[in-house]
């Protein structure tokens, strides 16, 4: 008997197709034995991957990383398992940059399984009295204002990971420039984030995405979010009240940050070959259009994110959303950017809160970026 574990992160959108994967998968594999764990969104964005792969065959992690992981050969490089043709089509069939994120020193270390980047959303019911979709940073002012007059708000969720991701998006990032991000970009980005904030829910600073999302559902008072990670399973609901996602109101060629999940198969696993099969097939296009977004998932392959059927069931999320993930900013991938990434995120929301100035946050992220790049630890910056 062979037994696989492997450790999602607890949404259902990840765990959702993974769960209903299993019963399939081994009837049509007997011998084999699969089983789930799931870890926090912060865990799998942020935490430390190391300890887990020595414990789980499989792990669904967040690109940024691959740094890391390529450096110390965490993993087991997809590329000497597939043939070029299968690469070929992996490339094709990639949402964006969702293939290309998980590549690092000319080898292949996961496969896109989930893509995402940062969407707007809506309550359609409520947009509906104050107009059209917001499609620029002016138009989402006015309807925060229009909103106001009705005690209604925009959502911003906006703690410190988001925070950072929305910096990201809208910083224009030059990953080897003389300044990862220049300070004039960094005080512009921030005046426009201070201004939605100053129309956004008082709780915003206390939300990811999922609790924006959860709040928008059980309440009536926020009508649209510009900028947060897209969860297609709100745009599923057969139920009233549900959302409906849109591109993010920058120029269309501007995009917005890219996020998603990769599968990885351990170096420790023993049994490799069998992870990297099953791999294969959750990450194939007929599982990813079919059951996999059936079971609440957010597929990685462009086939899926095109087809009829899967835009029919889930109101559209994927054809309204595709412009932004196709053109959305892939992050840096090099080591210890993950360690970078979580010391500036406090910033980030400070300087959206008004608590650091603008410039003092671009000073501090070039200069944590400058060590980053030149391998030097991470220290904390008072």
């Amino acid at each position: 008997m062979t037994r696989l574990r492997g450790l999602a992160w607890d949404h259902r959108r990840c765990w959702g197709p993974l769960d209903a994967s299993v019963g399939p998968y081994c009837a049509g594999n007997p011998g084999l034995e699969i089983e789930w764990d799931r870890r926090s969104l912060y865990e799998f964005g942020e935490g430390a991957l190391g300890p887990v792969l020595g414990i789980y065959d499989l792990v669904v992690f967040d690109h940024p990383f691959i740094g890391d992981i390529a450096q110390d050969e965490l993993m087991v490089p997809f590329d000497a398992h597939l043939s070029a043709e299968q690469i070929r089509f992996f490339e094709q069939d990639s949402v964006g940059s969702s293939w290309r994120s998980y590549e690092k020193n000319g080898r292949q270390w996961a496969l896109p399984i989930d893509a995402a980047c940062q969407v707007a959303s809506y309550r359609p019911d409520l947009l509906e009295r104050y107009g059209p979709v917001p499609r620029s940073h002016d138009e989402v002012l006015e309807l925060g204002r229009q909103a106001r007059k009705d005690g209604k708000w925009l959502g911003f969720p906006s703690v410190p990971t988001d925070a950072m991701c929305m910096l990201l998006t809208l910083g224009h990032p030059q990953e080897d420039g003389e300044q990862f991000m220049a300070r004039e970009a960094v005080e512009q980005a921030v005046a426009q984030l201070r201004q939605l904030a100053a129309l956004s829910h008082p709780d915003s600073s206390k939300w990811n995405p999922i609790r924006c999302y959860d709040h928008m559902i059980a309440h009536d008072d926020v009508v649209y979010v510009p900028f947060a990670f897209g969860y297609v399973n709100y745009a599923a609901k057969t139920d009233e009240p549900y959302l409906r996602f849109a591109d993010v109101p920058t120029p269309r060629s501007a995009g917005a940050l890219l996020g998603g999940a990769g599968i990885g198969v351990s170096a420790q696993s023993k049994h490799k070959q069998a992870a990297i099969d099953y791999a294969l097939f959750l990450c194939s296009p007929d599982y990813q259009r079919g059951d996999y977004v059936r079971a609440g998932g957010q597929p990685g392959s462009l086939a899926a994110w095109k087809d009829a059927e899967v835009n029919d069931f889930s109101e559209d999320f994927f054809s309204s959303t595709l412009q932004t993930i196709a053109s959305s900013y892939l992050r840096p991938t090099h080591p210890g950017f993950i360690a970078f990434f979580r010391e500036c995120a406090p910033h980030a929301a400070a300087a959206i809160a008004g608590d650091m100035s603008a410039a003092e946050l671009a000073d501090r992220v070039n200069r944590l970026y400058r060590d980053t790049r030149q391998g030097q630890p991470q220290r904390s910056v008072a």
